[in-house]
């Protein structure tokens, strides 16, 4: 039996830089229409949406990464779950560019000069947040009057150093996009800076689901013509298999090619979902070599990871119905990419008495907004796709 080191896997985690694969297109656009403007002088805004777990995060950071590796743009990460007023956001953003720099020891150092009185005790681990300083200040960084300047002297200070412009991510806009001043304060930080004399070249990139950017649209229609979007969709299965290998390679654990069906099968192309697999047949597996019983015995853990970090356990508990559950289970088993199903085809796989129950159930998972209506009659829609994985994971376990 092996000794465990460190897992290859980060669920819940954006991709560490050397685990990326995949997504070529989408850095190509990202790069090209994007991260060169910028490099140029040029702004530009970005919109990265996807379903949960499709990895959105992980290519924000790798493109942020290749941004201040090859272009000479300053990278600043600043994640807004939880947030939901300008406030927090500008605190956000203000923490963000205090540790921002990190891959070049100078940029670093010039903006920790610059926003000493934030910093609080430093050590050999790091250093700590000055909190009543960045909550005194943070307010004047959720307007683009404020923000913009800010951004302006940060930029000056590290130009010495080869910098072109500063490369923004705002990741989990899901909270605050229902605040509809988030939305006026994107708007106005894009064209306050595009009207500039003294522009500042500026990449700003927003992660989050497509019913987010709309939702800002609802807020401000204006905003929809802001955004160059790009689309992350699934993985595809050369893609996960690249992943999969290069992740157990670096731990010296081989892969059995039909564990490797497996685990790319079940995955169904979420690199979430990836991970949590890989994850679980890493602690499986007892002699660095997973086997086709340990991909099996993984996708079953993954299930249940699934069930508990990304689906409301209250639509299992409001399906009391055997005959609830049995419809359901039904409708799983069309597979991980079936978005949607027809009433008709359905009711062709069902019991009389689930039959008469249909109906009801549909309602019941309409009102939980599990289901939809689709646009053809007789059709229905998934509205999440995680939550549509997951219950084709739990169907797994089923006899049946």
């Amino acid at each position: 039996m092996s000794v465990k080191g460190r897992s290859p896997f980060y669920p819940g985690q954006p991709v560490p830089i050397e685990l990326f694969v995949g997504r070529q297109e989408q850095i190509d656009k990202i790069v090209s229409r994007g991260v060169k403007q910028v490099a140029e002088g040029k702004s530009m805004a970005m919109f990265v949406q996807g379903d949960y777990g499709i990895g959105k995060s992980s290519i924000a950071r790798y493109t942020q990464f290749l941004a201040e590796q090859k272009y000479g743009l300053l990278g600043i990460y600043a994640s807004l779950g939880g947030t939901t007023s300008l406030d927090e956001m500008g605190s956000a953003i203000l923490e963000a560019t205090v540790r921002s720099g990190a891959l070049n020891p100078k940029n670093s150092e010039q903006i920790r000069n610059l926003l000493a009185k934030y910093i609080g005790e430093q050590s050999i681990f790091g250093f700590t947040i000055h909190a009543e300083a960045l909550k005194k200040d943070a307010p004047r960084l959720a307007s683009p009057n404020g923000l913009l300047p800010f951004f302006a002297e940060t930029l000056n200070r590290v130009k010495v150093n080869g910098i072109k412009g500063i490369f923004l991510i705002l990741d989990e806009v899901n909270g605050i996009t229902a605040n509809p001043k988030f939305a006026h304060f994107i708007k106005g930080l894009v064209e306050s800076n595009a009207m500039s004399s003294d522009q500042t070249p500026l990449l700003l990139m927003l992660c989050g689901v497509e019913e987010r950017r709309r939702e800002m649209i609802k807020n401000h229609q204006p905003i929809d013509r802001i955004f160059e979007i790009i689309d992350i969709k699934t993985l595809d299965k050369a893609e996960m298999e690249k992943f999969f290998m290069r992740a157990f390679a670096s731990v010296q654990t081989a892969v059995d090619p039909s564990a490797l069906e497996t685990m790319t099968k079940y995955s169904a192309g979420f690199p979430k979902i990836m991970h949590l697999v890989g994850d679980a047949a890493y602690w499986i597996d007892r002699d660095d070599k997973i086997d086709h019983e340990d991909a099996l015995r993984a996708v079953i853990a993954a299930a249940d990871d699934v069930g508990k970090k990304f689906v409301d356990q209250q639509v299992y508990a409001a399906l009391r119905s055997k005959d609830y559950h049995s419809i359901l289970a039904k409708i799983a088993k069309m597979g991980p990419d079936a978005m949607s199903f027809m009433k008709q085809d359905l009711e062709k796989g069902l019991t009389a008495n689930e039959k008469k129950k249909l109906n009801n159930f549909l309602q019941k998972m309409k009102k939980l907004r599990v289901l939809k209506m689709g646009e053809t009659r007789g059709e229905w829609l998934f509205t999440m796709r995680m939550v549509r994985f997951y219950i084709w994971l739990d169907s797994l376990k089923s006899p049946e």
